[in-house]
């Protein structure tokens, strides 16, 4: 076996650090350049990747490397790999079994008709990834050589790097049932067959020149898929069975980061794997098991979600801890891949430096392994310099103007503050609203388009006076306006074109709160994401949103949305203070936006939505954590909304979140009209509503917004149709899965139109005028 190296990291940021990655795709995507020019650049920052990580301290030829890359999703990688390929993309396959480069953008974007793959996120982040689609009817073979591509072209340029996959465990768990399947299939029930294609990859990656093999399986601490503990453990033990037995094979890492390994921890230290990688950020470290005597322990303990500097001191008696277990080895590592934070804390030259001492992007974490590891290696005497300094960076911060403000905290709270009226009241004093039956609206943002882009990035430069933006944003907002008036939608909204990003806006506008210029974050695919770094106690000194939600208000005579982010997404798409609770801080946020909603109100705005996209993302993977969370949740959603008027109609916006899972959850924060993403998973969701007896407004999306496909009307009117054979007609709402600001013009007005035509057609169906 070769020695695992005494620091590493499991994973790196892929997009860029100025985002090359995400616009060489687009621009594929666009037919700007050809697929050798975007392989050229990818090749390009892979090794522009691993040169960076060999001068911030790992080394070039331990497997101290992870080769990491995707060009679009680790899972739908994995997939793609062994020849996951659901049956209506087969015709996509070359005529030797592979899939190449463009095949594998169309099963994550769709064609045609032809729907792309579901996303969702990915256990409790702000990642997105592709749901695999696996039946009995999935022919499982090594589909794409690329993994191995990569090791070889790092190894010509003197790299000996450690590959990184999904584990088989991890893909058949996050995976559901194909179109083909029976009902109640199981995709775990395909272990053994995938596991060929496993371990003929393991093989040729040993053949390239990999020492090393990682496997993520993150399934292994989740306590939130379909298959539990028990049977999880059972696939992981016969899946390192095969692929550990294996002779011509590299030695293997397991990875099993964001949350505790708790019962399966033995299972690893009982297969015949070489390391087992733990999070030690939001797990312990476990109890001694048999096994682990010829094994490497890789000790999660630098935070891989967050982009604070962190305990030092802290994280190296942890280190030392895990030496205790009686393990062959220790290794320091991050708690997660860092593709969750941004590359370089030295590239922000506007944050205020006391802050940024406080701080640790993707770059500083690595070099805070390095220096864990020689403690490891040396003793924690020769650490003894950079344990201090982060100590008292630590102090700093807690100790700093603003990071506790008395007037945020003297805000006493009472039980009425957290509720409305009932239901059944505010229901009847919408009626005053006039809404038709299935109302059209959308979800907030219409496209950013370049011009809206040039237009803020000119103002924020200083090249426009605000005077001249405002007036383009006037005119961005009337044209988004009267577009919805043309198209027949009943509930506005004013397209959001002075917005950024729908947490980072609300950012710049509160107190307690910090941006990046550089701190780009990947969300899903090419989209990429800035969190802001929430740092200290929050308030809201002035309005936000309510001179133009007031002024498109003014421009019609339907009714138009003022749109806010809720306090517990705001919270998960920002990078939070972790010196306290987290219901804490969201109480806080919250209690700025109820300020907001009042004002809002007064200026005349009499639908308000609150969103919420990030209630389940923040989810705890353990059931023991989950009561608390959702209490706390819940709780600071209607905080936010508990002084609105029984008139006022609340909405929120859930994507992505599997409605079933939090069912309760969402019934508890009371709004008044619930919108979901639907659309990409064929509107399976309703199942759970009538079956949960949800009895609010809801809005199950019929437009998947995020693949450039338009759909027919055909396609919106089946979806509406099962919406309507399964909920109350009065409950229901008709809107896209999720905003529009990702895509374009023409897609997004074609779809409108054949939203509205589609609903036309069922309104006339259940008897209903328009």
């Amino acid at each position: 076996m070769t020695a695992f190296p005494e620091g590493t990291i499991l994973g790196y940021p892929r997009i860029g650090r100025r985002r090359e990655l995400k616009k060489a795709v687009e621009a594929f995507w666009a037919g700007r350049i050809d697929e050798q020019e975007l392989e050229r650049t990818a090749a390009e920052l892979r090794a522009a990747t691993r040169e960076r990580l060999a001068a911030l301290g790992l080394g070039r030829d331990d497997s101290a490397i992870p080769e990491s890359f995707s060009f679009y999703d680790q899972v739908l990688d994995a997939a793609v790999t062994v020849g996951a390929i659901p049956s209506r993309f087969e015709h996509l396959r070359a005529a030797d079994g592979t899939v190449g480069l463009p095949a594998y953008f169309t099963i994550a974007r769709g064609e045609g008709e032809r729907a792309p793959l579901e996303m969702t996120k990915w256990f409790d982040s702000n990642y997105h990834y592709l749901v695999p689609e696996i039946g009995p009817e999935t022919v499982f073979s090594l589909s794409s050589d690329r993994l191995v591509r990569e090791v070889a072209e790092a190894a010509a340029a003197g790299f000996t790097t450690r590959p990184v996959v999904v584990g088989p465990v991890t893909l058949l768990a996050l995976a559901k049932a194909s179109d083909d399947a029976p009902e109640g299939f199981d995709p775990l029930s395909r272990l053994d067959d995938v596991l060929p294609a496993y371990r003929e990859l393991l093989a040729r990656l040993r053949a390239a020149g990999a020492t090393w093999v990682q496997l993520d399986e993150p399934a292994l601490v989740s306590e939130s898929l379909p298959a539990d503990t028990a049977a999880l453990a059972t696939a992981a033990e016969r899946a390192l069975a095969v692929l550990g037995g294996a002779e011509d094979r590299p030695s293997i890492l397991v990875a099993a980061p964001y949350a505790a390994l708790d019962a399966v921890f033995p299972v690893l230290a009982a297969a015949p794997v070489e390391a087992i990688a733990v999070d030690l950020v939001r797990g312990a470290v476990p109890s001694a098991a048999e096994g682990l005597a010829d094994k490497t322990l890789v000790g999660g303990v630098i935070d891989g979600h967050n982009i604070w500097r962190g305990d030092l001191a802290a994280a190296f008696a942890t280190l030392e801890r895990l030496r205790d277990l009686g393990a062959a080895a220790v290794s320091a590592s991050t708690s997660t891949s860092l593709l969750h934070v941004p590359h370089d804390v030295a590239d922000e030259t506007s944050l205020d430096p006391r802050l940024v001492s406080w701080l640790a992007f993707a770059d500083q974490k690595v070099q805070q392994v390095g220096v864990l590891a020689r403690g490891l290696s040396q003793g924690p005497e020769a650490i003894a310099a950079e344990l201090d300094e982060a100590s008292a960076a630590l102090r700093d911060r807690l100790d700093a103007p603003g990071v506790r403000d008395g007037a945020v905290r003297e805000r006493a709270l009472v039980d009425a503050d957290f509720s409305r009226v009932s239901y059944e009241e505010r229901e009847s004093a919408q009626e005053a609203l006039g809404l038709p039956v299935l109302p059209l609206t959308t979800i907030g943002s219409f496209p950013q388009t370049a011009d809206i882009r040039r237009a803020r990035a000119r103002f924020t430069r200083g090249e426009i006076p605000r005077d001249d933006y405002d007036d383009f944003l006037r005119r961005e907002i009337a044209a988004v306006v009267s577009l919805q008036e043309d198209l027949g939608l009943d509930v506005l909204v004013h397209g959001e074109p002075e917005r950024n990003d729908m947490v980072q806006y609300f950012a710049e506008n509160l107190d307690g709160f910090a941006v990046t210029e550089h701190g780009w974050v990947q969300s899903y695919g090419s989209r990429a994401t800035r969190p802001s770094i929430l740092w200290g106690d929050v308030s809201r000194p002035a309005p936000i949103t309510v001179d133009w939600s007031g002024y498109a208000q003014s421009l019609t005579a339907k009714h138009l949305k003022g749109m806010l982010t809720g306090p517990v997404t705001i919270l998960a798409w920002s990078f939070v203070r972790d010196d306290q609770p987290l219901g804490e801080t969201a109480n806080q946020v919250a209690l700025a936006l109820r300020e907001e909603i009042a004002d809002l109100e007064a200026a005349g705005i009499a639908v308000i939505q609150v969103d919420e996209p990030a209630l389940r993302e923040l989810l705890p993977l353990k059931k023991a954590d989950q009561p608390s969370y959702l209490d706390w949740s819940v709780a600071s959603f209607r905080l936010a909304t508990g002084g609105a008027a029984p008139g006022t109609q609340v909405h929120t916006h859930l994507c992505y979140s599997e409605f079933g899972v939090v069912i309760d959850a969402i019934r508890a924060l009371d709004a008044d009209v619930t919108s979901i993403e639907a659309a990409r998973s064929r509107m399976e969701v309703v199942a759970d509503i009538a079956e949960a007896g949800f009895d609010h407004g809801i809005g199950p999306g019929v437009y998947d917004i995020h693949s450039p496909r338009v759909p027919a009307v055909e396609e919106v009117e089946s979806l509406l149709r099962r919406a309507v054979e399964e909920i109350p007609t009065r409950q229901l709402w008709v809107n896209p899965d999720c905003g529009l600001k990702t895509r374009g013009y023409e897609e997004t007005t074609a779809s409108l139109r054949n939203i509205v035509e589609a609903t036309r057609r069922v309104r006339a169906e259940v008897g209903a005028s328009v």
